[in-house]
This record gives C-alpha cells, sequence and structure tokens, in this order.
C-alpha cells in the first residue's frame, strides 16, 4: 500500500494527507501506523533517495516500480538509523522484489533487485560535515537548495544545520488535555508546557475514546503561543479568522472558560469563527460544536471581501475586543508534520504570500474596537512572513491607530514543539 501512495505521488504530486485519506478504512492498528511510517519517511527523505537512485538508474522505471524502489529505499535509511543487526539489508532487497513483482512486472522486478542492492551502499553514509556545501547539505538532509540558501543567509549555519536534522525526525504526537475536572491518564506522558501532553505510542486503543469524547485533543504546543498572546478573557467578544480548522478556536473558547471565577454570575463571553466555505468547514464545524460555557458562531465568509456584512447578516458585533488571525502561510514551522510541504513550496511562495497576508491583517484590524487587541500569528518561521509583515503594516495609513506590544516567536529546533510566530497590535481608544 505504501509503494502505492508512493507511485500516485509521484506521479499526480498529490498532497500527503489526502493520499493517506485513501487508505482503506479496515486497515488499523499497527499494520495503518507501519503504512504511514512508510509513506512518511520516503517524502522525508525523497531528495536524498532521489539522488542515489539517479545514480543508478539513467532512465526512471514506471512509477509503479518507482514507488517500490522508494519505499526500499527508505526502509535502508531507517534501517541504518536504528542500526539494526546484519542480514536488515538482504531482507529489504528481498521483499522489494516479491512486491515489484506484484505491483510491477517480473522484468521489473530484477532491476529492483540489481538496483537495491547497490542503494544500499549509496544510501549508508556518514553525516556531511559542518563545513559542507549547501548542494551536499541539501541532498542529504533532504532539502531543496534553495529553501537552504535561505535558512542559511536568515539564521546561520549552524541553526540552519539543527533545522534541517528537526525536519527529518518524525513529529511527536501532542495532545491537550481538555477535562480541567478530571486528572490525565497515565498513559499520557506530561511535558513542561501546562495542558500539553505527548501522546505516546502503543495505548492508541485507551487514546480514541478520549479523543471522541471531548476530553483529549491532538494539538501542538506551538499552537499555544497567538492564544496566549491573544489572553481572551471571559465576557469577551473574540473574532477568529481563517479558523478553520478550529483548533485555536477550541483553545480560546476553553481559555475563556478556565478564566471564569468559580462563583457564578459571568457570562462566558463569544466566540464567533469566520472561514471560507470548503472542505476545512466540517472540521471547524465539529471543533466549534465541543465548546461548552461559550456562546459561539460560525460565519463561512471571505475576511478580504464581505466580512462585515456577514456579520450583519448573522447579527453579530461588527467590532470586537480581541481578534486572532493565523494567516495561510509557508508552513516552514511545521514540517514535521507536513513532510510534503517543503516539496511543494516554490521560491516564489516568499513574495506571493506576504502580500496576502499582509491584505489579511489589514481587513482583521477593521474588525476590532477602540482599546481592542489584534494578534498576528503564523506557522512559519520566516521574516517575510513574520515581522516584514508587520513592519508593512505600520508603515501603511492602516497602521496609524494601533501599536505592538509583544511578540513571540518558535524556533522548532529550539523550543522543541512546532515553529510559529505571533505579534500583540492594540489600538488606541
Amino acid at each position: 500500500m505504501a509503494a502505492r501512495l508512493i507511485g500516485r505521488w509521484l506521479e499526480r504530486s498529490e498532497r500527503l494527507d489526502a493520499l493517506l485519506d485513501t487508505l482503506p478504512a479496515d486497515l488499523h492498528g499497527a499494520e495503518r501506523a507501519r503504512c504511514q511510517h512508510l509513506v512518511f519517511g520516503v517524502v522525508r527523505h525523497f531528495g536524498r533517495i532521489e539522488a542515489a537512485l539517479g545514480r543508478l538508474v539513467a532512465h526512471p522505471p514506471r512509477f509503479a516500480t518507482r514507488g517500490v524502489l522508494f519505499v526500499a529505499g527508505f526502509e535502508l535509511i531507517d534501517a541504518a538509523e536504528k542500526m539494526v543487526a546484519d542480514g536488515i539489508v538482504a531482507k529489504i532487497v528481498h521483499h522489494a522484489v516479491e512486491q515489484a513483482k506484484t505491483l510491477a512486472s517480473p522484468a521489473e522486478a530484477r532491476l529492483v533487485n540489481a538496483v537495491v542492492r547497490k542503494l544500499a551502499i549509496g544510501l549508508v553514509a556518514t553525516p556531511p560535515p559542518a563545513a559542507a556545501e549547501p548542494a551536499q547539505l541539501a541532498e542529504y538532509f533532504s532539502h531543496p537548495e534553495w529553501l537552504e540558501r535561505a535558512w542559511l543567509a536568515q539564521f546561520g549555519a549552524e541553526a540552519t544545520r539543527s533545522l534541517l536534522e528537526w525536519n527529518q525526525q518524525p513529529a511527536t504526537v501532542y495532545a491537550r488535555w481538555r477535562a480541567t475536572d478530571e486528572a490525565p491518564p497515565e498513559i499520557l506522558k506530561p511535558t513542561k508546557w501546562a495542558g500539553f501532553f505527548e501522546v505516546v505510542s502503543g495505548h492508541w486503543s485507551e487514546i480514541e475514546p478520549l479523543l471522541k469524547t471531548g476530553k483529549l485533543y491532538l494539538q501542538d504546543p506551538g499552537t499555544r503561543l497567538a492564544v496566549e498572546l491573544l489572553a481572551p478573557q471571559p465576557g469577551e467578544s473574540v473574532l477568529d479568522l481563517c479558523a478553520a480548522p478550529g483548533g485555536k478556536s477550541l483553545l480560546i473558547a476553553d481559555t475563556m472558560k478556565s478564566a471564569l471565577p468559580k462563583a457564578a454570575g459571568i457570562a462566558g463571553g463569544r466566540l464567533v469563527a469566520m472561514d471560507l466555505p470548503g472542505a476545512r468547514i466540517d472540521r471547524l464545524k465539529e471543533n466549534l460544536a465541543r465548546v461548552q460555557g461559550v456562546e459561539v458562531a460560525l460565519v463561512q465568509a471571505d475576511v478580504l471581501e464581505g466580512a462585515v456584512s456577514a456579520l450583519r447578516e448573522h447579527k453579530l458585533p461588527e467590532s470586537f475586543a480581541a481578534v486572532l488571525i493565523d494567516v495561510p502561510c509557508s508552513n516552514t514551522g511545521v514540517m514535521r508534520h507536513r513532510a510534503d510541504v517543503k516539496w511543494r513550496l516554490q521560491e516564489g511562495d516568499f513574495k506571493k504570500h506576504p502580500k496576502q497576508q499582509l491584505a489579511l491583517l489589514h481587513a482583521a484590524a477593521r474588525l476590532v474596537a477602540p482599546g481592542g487587541r489584534l494578534v498576528y500569528s503564523t506557522c512559519s518561521i520566516d521574516a517575510e512572513e513574520n515581522e516584514r509583515v508587520v513592519v508593512e503594516f505600520f508603515n501603511s495609513r492602516a497602521g496609524g491607530p494601533f501599536k505592538q506590544e509583544a511578540s513571540v516567536q518558535s524556533l522548532p529546533w529550539v523550543t522543541g514543539h512546532d515553529g510559529a510566530a505571533a505579534f500583540l497590535l492594540r489600538r488606541r481608544d
């Protein structure tokens, strides 16, 4: 199954999450986890495997055969990194050949046999030295060279290498415990971030019921930064723009509820979540349905066009005490989770995204009440999408009524969770 998915990914450049959604429903447990591990591993190490295969195969075979070769290539890397005992290479070769007979043809199986044996030599290599050329680092750590060079200019050599190494590791699964009146189960491993826990593998049968009841929500600690900066209070009207799939909306509502005094009599407040109609709205509805103690409303509208009229149609406020806009971005801070992002990004995106992000920030600013708070946030680690957008905002007429009060950034190799940035702007009375 992994080889078939990789063949499709190579041929059609489909999004990884969409591909994995096509896995059969009856594939579960260890088998499903193994398939996902193989697919993510191939995509994560794609550049390194592709370069090694390019030196061995003059003319790429059919996509089905290439899928087998790439999966075998990742298995070789995975085996080397885990220091597996001698003999594993022969097992990987044999298994790849047998799969090629089913997925391709006997003739292509013979090609796989010859190539994978040589691939084992090409992929078992020590990491490049610190003084290695950018092209060598980009190939070994499987990142586009243009992206690596951009990070070298921004962060320097040592930090860039730490980032490349970080992105190549499987993502830790984190979750937030929402049932604050109950103690979290022992199967959840505490972290240094209050309310967030590490989900340890091997306990999915116990985790799944907690997710279904809403006591637990899968969420990276990096998402808390923007919400903490926004600091939503009980009784406030809060607007979450670009809200889907709703993880931050849920965190905002839970924060407002948890801040309520024990004595009754203070309303929880109101949360309005806005986003474009589309496939992700169902997830947003599902998350908003889990909110308790806070009034919620969903508005399907374009933030850039007609936001005020849409709010008016729903008989909702047209300005808010607190506004969060978590803009679409390059996702360079979350490449551990979204392994295919680095292969979909183009250099021109760092010019295209900031223009849209600035327009969204302008639109959000128009919805902030006098004295209110506006948080601009991204899951990018790149200055073009963060500091420079905020500077451009203040250089415009729209920035006049605002002042910046605080900012926070997560560099994942430093913080130990997803990368992100958030800026708190206050509108003057």
